[in-house]
């Protein structure tokens, strides 16, 4: 693998951007016409997250931006093939003289937040077709050290997407004046920052007036990698817990053989293992998507968001009882899982909290009739295989019908613990399968973590899930 300086690097010296990049976490699947190509980057993703989280926003946003700028052909020829290169180049200068690009995005402003169509920041023409000069503020813009960035402002014709560089093409330097960067909860090593931009010089990405539509291919792949990010965080803080009960004794015995704490393992095992499958379900539905499939473009577009909904919702109280785990030792900073705790929230707000994504949800069944009947078709493929989760498929067609914004959380809830079940009454062993449907769609389970019956294989559960076996 190469470094920055386009000599062989050894991999211990190479910095935690340069080695995702390399490995095409970024958006080198653009480039790749094989089948399954989003896939592998997705299944990468969950492996990978078990290392620093602070980049994952940039190669994410370098992940999204391409579907969104190839709405401007030109622009795409001259920005996609640096865009995909696993090549990472810190430096600033020109794009087009770089080895390979990130890209980030600003949306949000501070008096509209979700709803960008209440965004002021403005945007001029210029003699140039296709230029434009914006005039404005962004409240929140993560990674502000990328290259390029996609913005939304107010054209003449309504609300349009823009591509804004922070280097021209003469060399000089954009205006993207950082007033301020983030003083965050967590996620403290991306840098998230509030522009202001002055006479900005940016290039129409998309007709003007279709800001939304252009860049809503860059939200679905957005939410795709939160869902990503938040299976691989509950994996990580998993394994950590699950190391600490195999090697910590207490009242005679092993953490992990006190049945009480191999309960709550088991519960944090079913949980982790439904939300990664649902991950890489969801990513093989954008890999067919991108590829032509009318069926999976359907099913990806309700599913995405009901994952987004569920998996980064679960995230807190997932990584709050894995820390518990640990007991004290958990709650001091030098066990790392403070930081776990810290991201996990992150997840659930970025594009789009809850509430934003369980409307969007309804959204999509009401315009677009076509996505409810993939996910049926979706679920069917495990009819039979549960009485509970048949009995869940015949409650969710009911709740369907009465769906309203008022419910729209506990729909998007039975949304997604079905679709959850049914991929795991398909694709994992009998007793997680068991477990999963006996707890979230049978009512056998507490309210916390660590209530499964005794009826569920808690030993063939945790020995699946822990590095070395439950032992």
């Amino acid at each position: 693998m190469t470094g920055s300086s386009g000599g062989c690097v050894p991999r211990s010296r190479l910095s935690t951007t340069e080695r995702a990049v390399g490995e095409g976490l970024a958006a080198s699947p653009w480039a790749d016409d094989r089948p399954g190509a989003h896939v592998v980057r997705s299944a990468g993703g969950l492996v990978w997250g078990h290392t620093e989280a602070g980049h994952g926003c940039q190669t994410s946003m370098t992940y999204a931006a391409v579907p969104a700028l190839r709405r401007q052909p030109e622009l795409a020829k001259l920005y996609e093939p640096l865009l995909t290169s696993r090549e990472y180049d810190p430096v600033l200068r020109e794009p087009t003289d770089k080895r390979g690009l990130l890209a980030g995005m600003g949306m949000t402003e501070k008096q509209g937040g979700s709803d960008v169509r209440a965004n002021t920041t403005a945007a001029t023409p210029t003699a140039e077709p296709g230029m434009y000069t914006l005039r404005g503020h962004k409240w929140f813009t993560s990674a502000p050290m990328c290259d390029v960035f996609l913005v939304l402002a107010q054209a003449p014709g309504g609300l349009s997407c823009f591509l804004v560089p922070r280097v021209l093409p003469d060399g000089t330097r954009n205006t993207f004046r950082i007033q301020r960067l983030k003083d965050k909860l967590g996620n403290r090593s991306n840098a998230s920052s509030e522009p202001e931009f002055d006479k900005t010089v940016a290039w129409l990405v998309g007709p003007e007036g279709q800001g939304v539509k252009t860049i809503i291919e860059m939200v679905n792949c957005t939410r795709l990698d939160c869902v990503m990010m938040s299976a691989a965080l509950m994996r990580k803080s998993l394994v950590e817990a699950g190391h600490h009960a195999r090697h910590r004794s207490a009242f005679g015995a092993r953490l992990v053989d006190q049945p009480l704490m191999r309960n709550v393992l088991a519960d944090l095992a079913l949980e982790s293992e439904a939300a990664t499958t649902l991950t890489l379900r969801l990513a093989g539905a954008a890999d067919r998507a991108i590829r032509g499939d009318e069926g999976e473009a359907a099913f990806r577009r309700i599913a995405t968001a009901v994952g987004k909904y569920w998996v980064t919702k679960r995230g807190p109280a997932f990584t709050a009882e894995a820390l518990e785990c640990l007991g004290g030792n958990g709650y001091v900073e030098d066990s790392g899982m403070p930081r776990h705790y810290r991201e996990a929230p992150l997840l659930s707000i970025w594009e789009g909290s809850g509430n934003v994504n369980a409307l969007d949800v309804l959204r999509a069944l009401s315009r677009e009739p076509g996505t409810a009947e993939a996910l049926f078709a979706e679920l069917a493929l495990a009819r039979g295989a549960d009485a509970r989760l048949d009995a869940a498929v015949t409650r969710l067609r009911t709740g369907l019908s009465e769906a309203s914004p008022t419910t729209a959380r506990r729909l998007v809830e039975q949304m997604a613990l079905t679709l959850q079940a049914s991929l795991l009454v398909r694709h994992a062993p009998p007793a997680v399968a068991d477990a999963f449907c006996a707890t979230r769609l049978g009512g056998d389970w507490g309210h916390a973590f660590g209530t499964l019956p005794e009826s569920a294989g808690l030993d063939a559960i945790v020995e699946r899930a822990l590095p070395g076996g439950g032992g």
